[in-house]
């Protein structure tokens, strides 16, 4: 059954029916005297007649459907909800400068921990095709890339954008935990996970990972934590003040192992540690193993809009009255 959009407007046929019949009450009609109705007795009301005295309902009738039309009737196209099966996973994913630190790489090339990261997520992604993902990247301060959603694509096209260093060079792990809490809060799905990565220790941040952790155990919410880095010292890069890479440095980035195992077991997750990409990629495919839940997505929130139906009615049926009146029901004065 169809429905109005901008349902106060019919208000406005009340009022133009009351209006009319008002002032049409207080018009007089020229006529003319007769001492006795009786010589109009046995007459039949003609054609003409008929339709001069009930005019007034064409233009109301006319009027009427003009304001069903500015009320907008929609028809939904379909509503229903089509069933999936999957979870909800928030990506908390560390973007802070240590993540540019080149310690991952292929035979033929070296590249940093946040490119490893984009790299090895497509194909978790694709083989997740049922769950609801989004996107929290962190460094001194947490930032949602990406509420919990269906899309794919979208979620693909965010993590390709991510680059480190936006948000500081400081790690608020505790931080980034509760914001990430925060997109899973309202879910309503029965199984929540976070996957956590980060190569540093936190340093930042209002909360303290434990007590995020004890949120997250709260909310039955289930975080698997991922260090990403090599031991020992890692090739950093130099920039210019261009932002131009013009050597390298050997730094130590200090991880801070133990305390993304507490935050593991303390949500019944687990800790896993990497330092190439192959190893990311079987992290995530080890996660990939999650338990199913069954969700509910809208499907479909399209309408027919069925203005036009009652807006050319109304005016066919007006122009219909505009050329009687002036045609067949035109007085001579």
């Amino acid at each position: 059954m169809f429905a109005f959009n901008d349902p106060w407007i019919l208000l406005l046929i009340p009022i133009i029916w009351i209006a009319s019949f008002v002032l049409g009450r207080n018009k007089k009609s020229p006529g003319i005297r007769f001492s006795s109705v009786s010589l109009f007795k046995g007459l039949k009301p003609s054609v003409k007649s008929f339709f001069s005295s009930n005019i007034i309902f064409f233009r109301l009738i006319a009027l009427s459907l003009i304001v069903l039309a500015l009320a907008r009737p929609q028809l939904p196209v379909k509503d229903s909800f089509k069933r999936t099966e999957g979870i909800d996973i928030v990506l908390t994913i560390d973007v802070s400068t240590s993540m540019l630190a080149e310690d991952f790489s292929t035979e033929k090339e070296r590249y940093n921990r946040l490119e490893a990261v984009k790299r090895a997520l497509p194909d978790f992604i694709d083989n997740r095709k049922s769950d609801r993902l989004g996107i929290v990247v962190f460094a001194t301060r947490p930032f949602t890339a990406s509420p919990l959603t269906l899309n794919h694509s979208w979620i693909l096209k965010r993590i390709d954008s991510l680059q480190a260093g936006k948000l500081g060079n400081r790690t608020a792990i505790g931080s980034a935990i509760a914001t990430s809490l925060n997109r899973l809060r309202r879910s309503h799905s029965k199984s929540k996970v976070m996957i956590l990565l980060t190569d540093g220790r936190n340093n930042a941040g209002d909360i303290t990972p434990d007590t995020a952790a004890d949120i997250a155990k709260a909310l039955n919410v289930k975080i698997y934590t991922i260090g990403a880095g090599t031991f020992g010292s890692v090739p950093y890069p130099v920039f210019d003040s261009s932002g131009n890479i013009t050597g390298y440095e050997s730094v130590k980035i200090d991880m801070d192992e133990d305390l993304l195992r507490d935050i593991a077991t303390t949500t019944e997750g687990r800790y896993f540690r990497v330092t190439d990409t192959d190893s990311l990629k079987k992290v995530y495919k080890e996660i990939d193993r999650l338990e199913k839940v069954h969700l509910q997505e809208k499907a479909y929130n399209e309408y027919n809009e069925l203005f036009w139906i009652f807006l050319l009615f109304g005016l066919i049926i007006l122009l219909f009255e505009i050329i009687l009146y002036n045609t067949f029901l035109r007085r001579i004065p």
